[in-house]
């Protein structure tokens, strides 16, 4: 049972089984983001959900299933805090507000636990191929909204006609995950700083001539 043949049948859910399942889900994100994938177990899940083996198996047939579950859940949250700030951009200081959100959450965490797709990436793309293709497109949404608000400031006449979004919201995303492994890894937030700095720096090389 693929992930997506899982979310089809959420919506023949009564109100309380969409609960005990979005409990299930938020429950395990939380423990997988804190200890990891192959450090979560189906019992941790249960005591920690205060669900029985078939309220859980009732909604995801394993582990796995349950493990594509969390990958749509946390790309939900992540695009759910960031998406308002990147369809607004029309200027380098809302990029700059974009920037101060993503390193304030992290010195909230005290750069624990990294990025909620990236660390599942991390333990989960060479070991089961559906997850690594769920990834990938979380991956793409995300890219996709840095790309949608470079775009918007390019045709806002912030970014000159030679900017191109597509590469630049690459590079972006490519920079903001290597600087959140490091954040990380390091538990403080400097590097996350100048790898996002360095990025709005070279989009600025793009700043269009009055």
């Amino acid at each position: 049972m693929s992930e997506r043949d899982d979310a089809i049948a959420v919506p023949r859910l009564t109100r309380k089984g969409k609960a005990t399942r979005e409990r299930i889900v938020e429950t395990a994100a939380q423990l997988m983001f804190d200890g990891g994938v192959a450090g979560t177990s189906i019992d941790d899940v249960k005591r920690a959900a205060g669900v029985s083996s078939s309220q859980l198996y009732h909604y995801f047939v394993d582990k796995q299933a349950l493990v594509h579950a969390v990958i749509a859940h946390q790309t939900q949250v992540v695009l759910d805090v960031q998406r308002p700030l990147l369809s607004a951009l029309d200027s380098f200081e809302a990029l700059e507000t974009w920037r101060d959100v993503i390193v304030g959450l992290q010195a909230d965490r005290h750069g624990q636990g990294g990025c909620p797709i990236g660390s599942l990436g991390g333990e989960l793309a060479e070991v089961d191929v559906d997850a690594r293709n769920e990834l990938a497109d979380s991956f793409a949404q995300w890219e996709s909204a840095i790309r949608d608000g470079l775009h918007a400031m390019r045709e806002r006449g912030v970014l000159g006609p030679d900017a191109d979004p597509d590469r630049l919201a690459l590079a972006m995303l490519a920079a903001l995950q290597g600087g959140l492994l490091l954040t990380q890894i390091r538990r403080e937030t400097t590097p996350l700083e100048v790898a996002l700095d360095a990025a709005i720096a070279h989009v600025e090389t793009f700043r269009a001539v009055a």
